[in-house]
This record gives structure tokens, sequence and C-alpha cells, in this order.
């Protein structure tokens, strides 16, 4: 698949592995049973931000890029976007943990790993073996806003960005 485009629908074969937050599971150090999550089946007919970073826990993605998402979580709610969620290369385990280490409960932004960079690759987004970094907007099954960061920094996949297009 080339990359992805405004105006694609989004791929019918989306696959994320994820930990669901329990009240059981709230501790960083319990680790909870991933589980598969269809995000083809649970995203259609919402309007959903994805944004991914390299790797949980690395510098520029916990203290520039999620940040701008959880602060402005009220903000997207508000312009109608029903679901949350970011991905990165990283397992299922360590997803969980870096959500519950940002004080994230329930399903406000699902934490979800892109095994193998599987749905990455597939778009034509990575960064060497990890998923790069980037924004989508998925409304009802269309791509409206796909961005990936010409470098370094975070500027096309930041939630002030995406906020800008919705």
């Amino acid at each position: 698949m080339p990359e992805l485009k405004v105006g694609d629908s989004f791929p019918s074969d989306v696959t994320f592995s994820y930990v669901p937050y329990t009240p059981e599971n709230s501790d960083i150090t319990s680790c909870g049973i991933p589980i598969n999550y269809n995000a083809s089946k649970e995203w259609a007919g919402k309007k959903v931000v994805l944004f991914s970073v390299p790797g949980a826990f690395t510098p520029g993605c916990s203290a520039k890029h999620l940040p701008g998402y959880i602060e402005n979580l009220s903000k997207l709610r508000a312009k109608g976007v029903d679901i949350v969620a970011t991905i990165a290369f990283n397992d299922a385990w360590v997803m969980s943990a870096w959500g519950k280490a940002n004080g994230i409960k329930g399903d406000d932004i699902l934490f979800l790993s892109d095994p193998e960079t599987k749905f990455s690759k597939q778009i034509g987004w990575t960064s060497g073996e990890r998923t790069a970094r980037y924004a989508l907007v998925i409304d009802n099954g269309k791509i409206v806003y796909a961005e990936k960061e010409p470098g370094r920094e975070v500027t096309v996949s930041s939630a002030e960005a995406v906020l800008a297009r919705l």
C-alpha cells in the first residue's frame, strides 16, 4: 500500500495490541493481559485522532508529544472526536505503563502497540524499525488529516496542529 493520504479509506484489517485499563490493573506495576484491538471495527463510524510516536518513555514523546494531547483532550472532544489513541512500536505492556505513568485512566487516550510496526509499515510511515512520528484523523472511515513529521520536532503531528484542522 502506498502512503496513506487525505481522502483514502482507513484500511479494513488494522489490529493493534492493547492492555485495557481496569481498576485492578491501575498500578503501574500491574501488567494486565494484552488483547487484540481491531481498530478497523472499533473505529467504524467514529471520529478518531491517532498519533504515532517512535517510542514510549522517550524524551520527545513524553515531554513534547503526549502532553499536548493530554492537555487538549477536552478541546478534541468538543470538536467531536470520539477516540484519541496513540501507537508506538513498544509492546502493549510498555504502552499501558506509559499511559499509567502519565495519569491516564480508562479509555481517555488509548495506548496501543503497533506490533512489529505492521500498520506503520503498511502506510509507509516508519522510522527505521520504529513507528514514525505522525498524526491521522479518521472520520467515519475516511482519512481527513494525515501528516508525518518531516524532522525530529513535534509540529504537524501535535495536538495543536490536529485541532487546527478539525
